[in-house]
């Protein structure tokens, strides 16, 4: 008898999935389509859409969508006055509804390059309880060599190129895994953030 996978619902349990997903991002140019990136599964249909500076008008502000382009995921960085003494710049995500209400779900903490050189990006949930953080980023994003671990390191999610070298004529894509049980629209926001913060394609 199989083992039951556990879920890990941050975002919601309806993008928690009991098999491994397999995704490739898409980064959109800036000059036609604003910037952003698409999310496409093994069967090439749009899971989810990423929104940024380009699309939104504003800065320091992101849209996670999903296939069908209902925002699901409004993440903000706080003030940057606060921030310019600060170790870290924070990140945070709210869970949208249908009816616009916003429920904070997870805050991410990015290292002030200034301050901070050496210190993980870490992520931390409603979950958290007895603990600073919940996840942390793993290797170089830009290098898109990298892995979102809980705090056990475990592998929730790996971002990589190497499933798509036949692929990488362009370095507009790339691939990520995300682990069986862990909240996919969840993955796709944390990625949005690394993009933003190592201005890739949501950044203006």
């Amino acid at each position: 008898m199989a083992a039951k996978t556990n879920m890990l619902p941050i975002i919601s349990k309806i993008y928690c999935s009991s098999a491994q997903g397999v995704f490739v991002v898409r980064r959109r140019p800036h000059a036609i389509n604003g910037g952003g990136f698409v999310v496409t599964d093994c069967s090439q249909k749009v899971a989810f859409r990423v929104d940024g500076c380009g699309i939104l008008g504003k800065k320091d502000e992101l849209i996670l969508r999903d296939g069908d382009g209902e925002a699901l995921l409004l993440i903000r960085r706080k003030g940057a006055m606060v921030e310019a003494l600060s170790i870290y710049r924070k990140w945070k995500g709210y869970a949208l509804d249908y009816e616009g209400s916003q429920e904070l779900v997870f805050s991410l903490k990015e290292p002030n390059s200034c301050l901070a050189r050496t210190q993980a990006i870490r992520i931390s949930t409603k979950r958290t309880q007895n603990k600073d953080w919940d996840f942390e980023i793993k290797g170089h994003f830009p290098d898109k060599a990298c892995s979102i671990v809980d705090c056990k390191g475990n592998v929730m999610a790996q971002i990589g190129v190497k499933e798509l070298e036949e692929m990488m004529a362009s370095k507009d894509l790339y691939h990520v895994v995300v682990t069986p049980g862990i909240d996919q629209a969840f993955v796709f926001g944390v990625i949005a953030i690394l993009d933003y913060i190592y201005g890739e394609s949501t950044r203006c």
